[in-house]
């Protein structure tokens, strides 16, 4: 299968050192995640050709837009990337209708019609209008459709929801959904909110200090137990789900995952759908006998793979349900000595919490 493909070394006065290599899909949304100065940034702008690593190589499948043993350096105005900042940099003269004219000009080959875009992101109402007077939410919207009308081979994002308040992030994240649905290129996605990578990554990678601590599928990332993700308060998996009943009577919701039955707070989503859950590791406990009489709904049997430390006096451990899914409970280092617990042990998960994220 195609790949994106990417190594960089960059050094910056100060101190600060880029040295990555990347091997994301080609399609899906491949998310970058770390805390704020580790990388995530500037490896998008070498992806651009807006930073110029000291040795690097890039290839997008079968062409090769970098590689600093050959001498091949492909400019940002050749490299066919749509990108996407944190501020919506719109013309402010021009309508949407006019800005989205704009980027058809100047892509080489121009990306969907104008039709798909406008009915993919909901631009229809806002044609007319200029960007002062869009909401942060639409803009961002105008922003990522002028990015794809220009025909890109990848679309990069860099934390696009970072200066919106909640009630506008809530917003677009349905199109950033639809965008994951129907896009056929890969999308790059800088973030460092745990909510926006359980909702939208397919491929995770995990920076810290200019470097990748982690990367693979998401589901094998957030349990990683030598990836601080597993580690971090909000260590959590995501699970997708599909919603096979509704029990009115009791407000609740029954999901299917890969064979194994969860019931949540009632979803007002058709029998049939699919969805995508979230269960923190703080919401499991554990216990070595199936609890009688007990207020928890979701209590699954499950095999402890591994057990690592996580802070001063807890644990974290990874469980494996009886359908090969994963869980992370955090439970304190004097359960695990009480309970006597070990890799290889039989043990009952008390899911105490289940999150729709989408």
């Amino acid at each position: 299968m195609s790949r994106v493909e990417a190594r960089f070394l960059l050094r910056r006065n100060g101190g600060f050192t880029l040295d990555i290599a990347l091997s994301l899909p080609a399609t899906g949304v491949s998310v970058l995640f770390g805390p704020s100065g580790c990388g995530k940034t500037t490896v998008l702008r070498c992806l651009a050709g807006l930073a110029r690593a000291e040795t690097g190589r890039l290839a997008i499948g079968d062409s090769c837009w970098q590689d600093s043993a050959r001498g091949i350096w492909l400019p940002t105005h050749r490299r066919p990337i749509g990108y996407v900042f944190q501020e919506a940099s719109l013309f402010p003269h021009l309508s949407v209708a006019g800005n989205l004219a704009f980027a058809r000009r100047r892509g080489e080959q121009p990306g969907g019609s104008d039709a798909e875009l406008i009915a993919l992101l909901g631009l229809g109402p806002l044609l007319d209008r200029r960007p002062g007077s869009l909401s942060g939410g639409e803009r961002q919207r105008v922003a990522i459709a002028r990015a794809l009308a220009t025909g890109p081979r990848v679309l990069l994002m860099d934390e696009p929801l970072a200066a919106l308040d909640a009630g506008r992030k809530a917003e677009i994240l349905p199109y950033l959904e639809q965008l994951h649905a129907e896009l056929s290129i890969p999308m790059i996605y800088v973030t460092h909110s745990m909510d926006e990578v359980v909702r939208l990554a397919d491929w995770l990678v995990a920076m810290e200090g200019g470097r990748s601590v982690a990367s693979g599928p998401v589901a094998e990332v957030l349990v990683d137990l030598d990836s601080p993700l597993a580690r971090a308060d909000e260590a959590s998996v995501a699970l997708d789900a599909r919603v096979v009943g509704h029990d009115s009577d009791y407000g609740l919701s029954k999901l299917d995952i890969g064979g194994i039955e969860l019931w949540m707070a009632g979803l007002e989503r058709p029998v049939g759908s699919a969805l995508r859950i979230r269960i923190h590791a703080r919401d499991v406990s554990l216990a070595l006998y199936r609890p009688d009489g007990s207020s928890i709904t979701n209590i699954l049997p499950s095999v402890i793979e591994a057990i690592a430390g996580a802070g001063d006096h807890q644990c974290i451990v990874k469980l494996r349900m009886g359908n090969g899914a994963r869980l992370l409970a955090r439970i304190t280092r004097r359960s695990r000595d009480l309970l006597g617990l070990t890799a290889g042990a039989v043990v009952y998960a008390q899911i105490k919490g289940v999150v729709p994220i989408n």
